[in-house]
């Protein structure tokens, strides 16, 4: 059964596992249920038309879209994970502060199994779930900063940090092993994560500061939440 979901990969070490095609397909299936799911729950809430709703699932795939393909513009990558992209993060971010958080949270974990398929390498499941649907997942977030002040930086910062966090106990939890001798597992954690986003997170906030990317962002947001 192992030999039909997941093989023996190595490639972090010994332990580690690699997903094969029929999960694979799973995971697949659960993404697009996943954003089923968040524009019925959207509709049932917010009692909106079936066009809007339609807009919602267009601009949530777009946003998956664009972020996987900046996460593929890579300026460094680290051995067990993480990497510095080009603002791949803050698409997902947006969805949750033009929809709110069911959409928002909804699309981030998609986005994060889908993070995951494209290199399905893990230890155990729930290591898989807190680095991949959790941890992507909590860029979803920046929903609750929907239609706030400032909200799409505050809403930004606060899905970064919440993926810190669940990135943290994961390493914390999984990854103590690699702490260099003498060196507490919880601050190796903090230090890893921080090393790769915190400067994804300056960079992010510097691109998005330049007054041509914020027009072209309130000009597109227009066009995502007008009925």
């Amino acid at each position: 059964m192992n030999n039909f979901f997941v093989t023996q990969e190595g490639a972090w070490g010994d332990g580690s596992m690699r997903m094969t095609a029929p999960s694979i397909a799973i995971v697949a299936a659960v993404i697009a249920l996943l954003l089923v799911i968040a524009a019925i729950v959207r509709q049932h809430r917010a009692k909106r038309k079936a066009a809007l709703t339609t807009k919602q699932l267009v601009y949530s795939a777009m946003a998956i879209a664009l972020a996987v393909v900046c996460s593929m513009i890579k300026l460094y990558d680290l051995p067990l994970g993480g990497s510095v992209t080009l603002i791949s993060m803050f698409f997902i971010t947006l969805i949750g502060y033009w929809y709110g958080p069911y959409v928002g949270i909804m699309t981030a974990v998609a986005y994060g199994l889908v993070q995951f398929v494209m290199e399905p390498i893990f230890y155990t499941v729930p290591q898989m779930l807190l680095d991949y649907p959790l941890a992507f997942g909590a860029l979803g977030l920046s929903g609750f900063f929907h239609k706030k002040k400032y909200g799409i930086q505050l809403g930004y910062l606060a899905g970064v940090m919440g993926r810190f966090v669940f990135a943290t106990i994961s390493g914390v939890v999984f990854f103590a092993s690699y702490a260099p001798e003498g060196m507490h597992p919880l601050l190796y954690s903090v230090a890893y994560q921080a090393s790769y986003l915190i400067p994804e997170a300056l960079l992010t906030v510097l691109v998005v500061s330049f007054a041509p990317v914020t027009r072209a962002i309130t000009s597109v947001q227009k066009q995502a939440v007008e009925s």
